[in-house]
């Protein structure tokens, strides 16, 4: 499997086949929970155990957060207010550094400048993936709509 430069597993590796099994067996506990909060119970070293909620939407993250992990895969946190190099964004784009140089020079995607680098942030990089996902959503749904008025 390649990752990018940039990207680092699991303590820099890939999940081993106990940390998948574990974040499979847990992914499957919170999703058992009703819709709403989930509740934890975490032992913290002989002390009492620790009761901990998680809200619907950290639950949701954490469920999505397991599921890469589950199936292997490596997994990158990037917070929406960090400054990506242009070899970061590419990276998260799958693209070209060149490619993505372009799309910042055409505006498609805002950065700014640090010296003689640019920076993107990463909300910023992230609104673009959205919006192209959704285009590319949207040409695939007319393409299928051209295809079922052929016939």
């Amino acid at each position: 499997m390649t990752m990018p430069a940039s990207a680092a597993g699991i303590g820099g590796r890939l999940p081993s086949a106990q940390e998948k099994e574990a974040a499979n067996q847990l992914r499957q506990v919170l999703a058992a929970q009703a819709a709403g909060e989930a509740k934890l119970r975490v032992l913290d070293g002989g002390k009492a155990p620790v009761d901990i909620t998680l809200t619907p939407g950290l639950s949701d993250l954490l469920m999505e957060l397991l599921r890469y992990v589950g199936s292997g895969d490596a997994v990158t946190l990037v917070p929406v207010h960090q400054m990506l190099t242009t070899q970061q964004a590419a990276d998260i784009l799958n693209v070209s550094r060149p490619f993505l140089v372009g799309l910042l020079e055409k505006g498609d995607i805002p950065y700014t400048t640090v010296g003689r680098h640019r920076r993107i942030k990463a909300d910023d990089l992230f609104a673009y993936k959205n919006a192209r996902a959704t285009r590319r959503s949207e040409a695939l749904s007319a393409l299928a709509e051209l295809d079922a008025e052929a016939f």
